[in-house]
């Protein structure tokens, strides 16, 4: 059986105020993701695509080896946890995404990554 479908991806963000510029329409976010391996198998994670969507519909993508340059390999039950960051023009703006990943043996596969929101506190209700 393979890993697919058993990597599970948990994401938290914060508003980095004291890197913002919001009069130059630059707000700063942080995010931290947590990834699990659920499955029975090894997976190692080979590459991330990010599309990234700001309040004006403005979208920019981020493909790239790894993750914080690291390629992680998740042993059964194991997890990895890394912090990165992005960059919007506006207050509020969402994140989702793909990490691609290979089983044991060499099988890719991938891992969606559910859509979160970016906003400056107090901007949503």
């Amino acid at each position: 059986m393979s890993a697919e479908g058993h990597i599970r991806v948990h994401v938290d963000t914060q508003y980095v105020a004291d890197q913002s510029v919001p009069e130059e329409s630059r707000y700063v976010f942080a995010y931290t993701v947590t990834i699990h391996n659920e499955g029975n198998e090894v997976a190692q994670l080979i590459s991330r695509h990010w599309i990234i969507t700001d309040a004006n519909g403005g979208t920019s993508e981020v493909e790239g080896e790894g993750v914080v340059g690291e390629k992680p390999t998740l042993r059964p039950g194991e997890g990895f946890r890394y912090t990165s960051g992005a960059i919007l023009e506006t207050p509020v703006g969402s994140m989702r995404g793909t990490y691609h990943l290979v089983d044991k043996n060499g099988q890719p596969f991938e891992a969606p990554i559910a859509a979160f929101t970016l906003a400056v506190p107090g901007m949503l209700h």
